[in-house]
């Protein structure tokens, strides 16, 4: 049995959502906990309940919904992604995930199909990172990776706190944040984020695990002074030090692997002014590869390039790793679910590993774990540049649906 989505709807949906947190630029600017990111999970609650689905709210502000299949006993299938952007993000990021697993309840009570298990569609909260670190923090939260009570306390630049957050906008929910059941799978669809699957002319992806990764940062302490009287010999440049180390992030990757990147995202330095020397400066570091060994020697390179560069330059320095995630391999069931969907559809895939994050990385923990990319044109992501066509979006909907559809009659019949 196959089922088809309305597209016209499917399109709708994902315009109206990208109303939320619009930017003139035609991208997205919903931060985790904002004001913006209210008014969307308003709308995405409200949308569960016209659909006829039971809605409940974690501690973490995961959003929930779930519709009853025959045997409300069994293992439910999972399906979603997340609604917070990037600081002026696309309208892709995420949400196409969102709308398609919600696109999927609908064609269900369309066609009046009942599945042999229950089919629960989600939300998880803050899974950029921007705002909050880490990243996937909702859904590290819901799988045991972190400690509920330790990302309540975490501070955004502002210094307001995560839990606060969470009661600014009324979604500091009452169920624990955490399985209360054991699940069957779980299935996401993201767009890709790269330009592979466009370049390949491949109709989707089909994403067979992602890749490990650490995030941190580099503070370095050094003194400020005049910049004109000051010689160059008598100075303790913090920012001269930080910018050793963004030319050794770009280096790294090319001692290590093919897949191996590493990013140097943020810089802060003070007092940042034109006539004073840096008393100090802050860079991050991100390194990815699909082998954690490599992560590793990334992490260690990186510490001793911070050494390195504060002994040249004279000065203190600290180091914190902010996050480190796992590469993960999925596993086959769920894989060949989206593969078979894929290949009932006739449509031209390619099996990829994952070279972002996703909240899939946390859920491969709990149940069997699958994705579905559709094509980024150009590779663009995180910016309103990043587009993917509603064809692409469409026949991305469509896999994930009829894989997610195979996934919850397993163990029984669809009627």
């Amino acid at each position: 049995m196959t089922i088809r989505l309305d597209r016209e709807r499917l399109i709708t949906t994902m315009k109206e959502q990208a109303e939320y947190g619009a930017t003139e630029g035609g991208g997205l600017h919903r931060l985790a906990l904002s004001e913006a990111d209210r008014e969307i999970r308003d709308w995405f609650v409200d949308q569960l309940k016209t659909a006829g689905l039971s809605v409940r709210i974690d501690e973490f502000g995961n959003i929930f919904g779930r519709r009853e299949g025959i045997d409300s006993d069994a293992a439910p299938l999972l399906v979603g992604s997340h609604l917070d952007s990037q600081p002026n993000g696309g309208i892709y990021d995420g949400a196409l995930g969102v709308v398609a697993a919600l696109e999927l309840v609908r064609t269900l009570n369309d066609e009046e199909i009942e599945t042999a298990r229950p089919v629960e569609i989600v939300n998880w909260t803050n899974e950029e990172g921007s705002r909050f670190q880490p990243a996937m923090q909702g859904s590290g939260v819901w799988a045991g990776a972190h400690d509920l009570e330790q990302e309540y306390a975490k501070t955004d630049d502002d210094g307001v706190m995560l839990g606060e957050a969470l009661d600014d906008i009324g979604y500091r929910g009452d169920v624990p944040a955490e399985p209360t059941t054991d699940y069957e799978a779980y299935l996401e669809l993201h767009v890709e984020q790269g330009p592979v699957l466009a370049e390949a002319g491949a109709d989707i992806g089909i994403v067979t695990g992602i890749v490990g990764f650490t995030w941190g940062s580099v503070t370095f302490r050094g003194e400020a002074d005049h910049s004109g009287p000051t010689p160059m010999h008598h100075r303790r440049d913090a920012l001269v030090a930080a910018a050793d180390l963004i030319t050794a992030v770009r280096r790294i990757p090319g001692m290590l692997g093919e897949r191996t990147v590493g990013t140097v995202g943020y810089v802060d330095a003070e007092p940042n002014s034109i006539n004073i020397i840096p008393e100090k400066a802050t860079v991050t570091w991100g390194f990815r590869d699909p082998d954690d060994a490599i992560v590793e020697e990334a992490y260690r390179r990186v510490l001793a390039e911070a050494e390195h560069a504060a002994k040249r330059e004279g000065v203190d320095f600290d180091t914190e790793e902010r996050m480190r995630a796992p590469a993960v391999t999925f596993p086959d069931q769920a894989v060949d679910s989206v593969r078979k969907a894929a290949e009932t559809r006739d449509c031209e895939y390619l099996e990829m590993v994952s070279g972002a994050g996703h909240d899939a990385t946390h859920l491969a923990s709990v149940c069997n774990t699958g994705m579905v990319f559709a094509p980024s044109e150009g590779g663009k992501s995180h910016s309103p540049d990043e587009y993917t066509s509603w064809d692409d979006c469409y026949e991305a909907a469509t896999v994930l649906a009829n894989a997610a559809l195979e996934l919850a009659a397993d163990g029984g019949t669809v009627k």
